[in-house]
């Protein structure tokens, strides 16, 4: 494992984002997309051009998670959590990382820790902490699928 921690360069268009996350999408990849008045219902579909503009999305696999949020009208800043090394559209983000990969504990239809839509339990999700070597604190969670 090469863990990294980046944000884009630059803001992104809505194409340019749309190009970003299918370079970084591998199957399986889910997607979790959020407006000011719903957040999205099925997390196997690909964002499109349709679902824009959104507040801000996420997509994760093994590999990654990218997170995505609307800083101008159609402009993205988005930040990569991953564990494949750098990626030249990012900026490095902190100087050395490491990973620790934990269950995600799922709760009762009755708890309001995650938004209703929440994918059905044959996902297996895992979070992924990002700790910052020389503090030993944790920095990002992400959203990752177990092996």
């Amino acid at each position: 494992m090469n863990p990294f921690v980046g944000v884009s360069t630059e803001l992104l268009s809505v194409p340019r984002l749309l190009d970003l996350i299918a370079k970084l999408a591998p199957e399986p990849s889910y997607y979790f997309l959020r407006w000011t008045h719903k957040v999205s219902n099925d997390w196997e579909l690909k964002p499109t051009e349709n679902n824009f503009p959104m507040i801000e999305g996420q997509m994760f696999n093994q590999k990654c998670e990218l997170r995505w949020k609307q800083k101008r009208k159609d402009s993205y800043e988005v930040l990569l959590l991953s564990i494949v090394g750098e990626d030249s559209d990012f900026t490095k983000v902190g100087e050395d990382w490491q990973t620790q990969d934990r269950d995600a504990h799922l709760y009762s239809s009755t708890e309001t820790r995650f938004p209703k839509g929440f994918p059905s339990k044959k996902l297996d999700i895992a979070q992924r902490y990002f700790i910052d070597k020389k503090t030993a604190t944790v920095h990002f969670v992400a959203l990752t699928i177990e092996k």
